[in-house]
């Protein structure tokens, strides 16, 4: 599961060769949730309400970079890091 970025101890990452639709993992402490790029809905998962909306507001300022290392993985190469939230 190639890691794409972390942040505030939030690691963000994506599996090769995954189901659609595009989406993204997040893992904080001992949560995980798997989040929708186009919707940012959580499809599954939950971790801690102030890490979730950490997470929310960096995917809504990268859904492009999101969705072209969405497309790299379901290709099998590796996706490109993207610059935490600051």
């Amino acid at each position: 599961m190639p890691e794409i970025s972390r942040f505030y101890g939030i690691i963000v990452a994506m599996f090769f060769d995954d189901h659609n639709p595009p989406h993204f993992h997040a893992r904080y402490g001992g949560g995980k949730v798997v989040i929708e790029i186009e919707s940012l809905k959580v499809l599954e998962g939950l971790i801690a309400p102030r890490a979730l909306g950490l997470v929310i507001e960096w995917a809504s300022q990268n859904k492009t970079h999101l969705l072209k290392n969405w497309e790299l993985v379901k290709n099998n190469q590796t996706p490109n890091k993207i610059e935490p939230l600051k």
